[in-house]
């Protein structure tokens, strides 16, 4: 049997993010296979409407999506929160505060 190595220490099982919009809090999943693939469909050269729904439904649970469709933005508001979200899922704070 091959040599095993406890790696759990190495690792963060930190809660989800959060994006502060208009003072409310809202979550942003930020397990592995949701971000790899918001980050994909994001980061597709051809990208359209659908694939931008999906990664917003992918990265922001229910509740999120719920206070964002509420705050009535524009179409290009929602694609900076969507990509400000995955900025910071993937820990690219530059661009903050």
């Amino acid at each position: 049997m091959g040599k095993a190595v406890d790696i759990t220490e190495k690792l963060t099982f930190d809660e989800n993010p959060k994006l502060l919009i208009k003072g409310k809090e809202l979550e942003v999943k930020a397990d592995a296979p949701t971000v790899l693939k918001a980050m994909s469909l994001m980061d597709s050269d051809s990208q359209n409407v659908k694939e931008v729904i999906k990664a917003y439904e992918l990265i922001f649970p229910e509740e999120s999506r719920r206070e964002i469709d509420n705050m009535k933005l524009s179409f290009r508001d929602l694609m900076v929160v969507i990509q400000e979200a995955i900025k910071l899922i993937i820990g690219d704070t530059s661009g903050g505060e």
